[in-house]
């Protein structure tokens, strides 16, 4: 029996393997429920210091800044789609985009920080 970690769509399984003598090998079912994925590392050093956070869990919708670009309090920084709705991430201050952190289609979770600013 030998026992591997597989990742299948971001999710992340321990699954035991049995050799059988003739060289065939016979899959286990998962051992161990999905393990949470870690978050990704935070931002290169490059990054700003104002961290623009979701309000909201959902999918990343659209992304209408770029870097460099500036940006005023309350201009939408990323758009997410959560039940349907597109919910607008503001900046929290006037400032430049520094980083951001996601792509179109990513799953985030409320609290998430997306972009920074300088």
């Amino acid at each position: 029996m030998k026992n591997y970690t597989i990742t299948v769509n971001g999710n992340v399984y321990d699954v035991t393997v049995e050799e059988n003598g003739a060289g065939a090998v016979q899959t286990a079912a998962p051992v161990a429920a999905p393990k949470a994925v870690a978050p990704k590392a935070a931002p290169a050093a490059g990054a700003g210091s104002i961290q623009v956070k979701a309000g909201a869990a959902g999918k990343v919708f659209q992304i209408p800044t770029s870097v460099g670009q500036s940006v005023q309090a309350g201009d939408t920084v990323i758009v997410i789609e959560a039940m349907k709705m597109e919910i607008p991430v503001v900046a929290p201050e006037a400032g430049t985009i520094a980083s951001i952190d996601v792509a179109v289609g990513d799953a985030v979770e409320s609290g998430a920080v997306l972009a920074t600013l300088n």
